[in-house]
């Protein structure tokens, strides 16, 4: 079983700006000029829409690389619109979040159409997006 890692993320006394640590590994998040920050990285649903993203394109390279398929690379592009001031001003009353993502594939190989629709299938199956579609809990620690 994996070792459970931790993410931490510390933002400062003003603004948005987001550093987050993660396995050594050292990212900033932050929100757009027009709804108040600096735009110095992508916004928290841009992360969660990578990690989707990853996950997909990920598992659908273990498959071919399982089963010895020529794939030669796969591009997952992800879209989602969201208010993100709404979602704040009314954020202690109703839930808030993304609907949905589009997410479009793009497969790059002399792959056969049986084998391209069993990729396509097999990304529904990704950790990331299976846990999204079922909803998680966060228990306080």
């Amino acid at each position: 079983m994996a070792q459970p890692s931790e993410v931490s993320v510390r933002v400062g006394a003003s603004g948005f700006r987001a550093e987050i640590s993660a396995r050594g590994h050292t990212l900033v998040a932050d929100e757009p000029v027009d709804v108040g920050g600096t735009n110095e990285g992508p916004t928290p649903y841009d992360y969660l829409a990578a990690a989707l993203g990853s996950c997909t394109a990920m598992t659908i390279r273990i498959y071919a690389d399982r089963r010895g398929w020529p794939l030669q690379s796969v591009t997952v592009r992800l879209t989602h619109s969201r208010e993100h001031e709404r979602d704040c001003e009314e954020c202690e009353a109703s839930p808030v979040g993304i609907d949905q993502f589009t997410r479009k594939i793009e497969l790059v190989g002399d792959l056969t159409e049986e084998q391209r629709e069993g990729l396509l299938r097999i990304a529904d199956r990704c950790p990331v997006g299976q846990t999204l579609q079922r909803g998680l809990r966060i228990l306080p620690g």
